[in-house]
């Protein structure tokens, strides 16, 4: 343990090995209900009909604003220093998920 006495407001996070290795995720699923946001992260594979959530995320309401705050106030400084990031307008599923597997 440190000497040093911890400041008043500083907060102490720890993270196990198993969570800060992460899961990847290429769509997020969001549903609320007056008291909540839930966030459901998933890992969606071509040539698989079926994906499992890896990651839900709840949030009460004003939680949930201030995650959009920061995720804007980082996409804005993200692009700063490596460009504008491309967004795709409309997503059509099911994106030929569970359709024929491509061909290399």
């Amino acid at each position: 343990m440190s000497d040093q006495p911890q400041q008043p407001n500083q907060l102490n996070i720890e993270i196990s090995e198993e969570v800060s290795e992460g899961n990847y995720a290429n769509l997020a699923i969001i549903t609320h209900s007056h008291a909540e946001f839930v966030i459901d992260f998933v890992n969606v594979m071509p040539g698989t009909p079926k994906s499992k959530v890896k990651s839900r995320i709840i949030l009460t309401p004003t939680h949930a604003k201030r995650f959009m705050k920061a995720m804007i106030e980082n996409v804005k400084k993200f692009e700063s220093v490596n460009g504008q990031i491309q967004d795709i307008e409309t997503v059509e599923f099911p994106l030929n998920f569970g359709g024929p597997a491509a061909q290399a």
